[in-house]
């Protein structure tokens, strides 16, 4: 998907997992949230698989880390 970032999923072991989902702007994740097959795969999770979710949609204020 145009503008797509990188995708990293955390999962506890009682069945609990956190997505990290990063796009390059917000422009391209409304493309990929609108998106006709994303929309289908959407659907086929809350039918099938999903009780609940909840989604945060955050912007990054800064970023930075270290290497030896």
């Amino acid at each position: 998907m145009p503008g797509f970032v990188s995708f990293k999923t955390f999962a506890n072991a009682d069945g609990e997992r956190v997505s990290l989902i990063e796009f390059e702007s917000e422009q391209t994740a409304a493309a990929w949230r609108n998106h006709p097959e994303h929309l289908r795969a959407q659907r086929r999770g809350r039918e099938a698989f999903y009780d609940c979710f909840s989604i945060q949609v955050c912007e990054q204020v800064r970023r930075y880390g270290f290497r030896s």
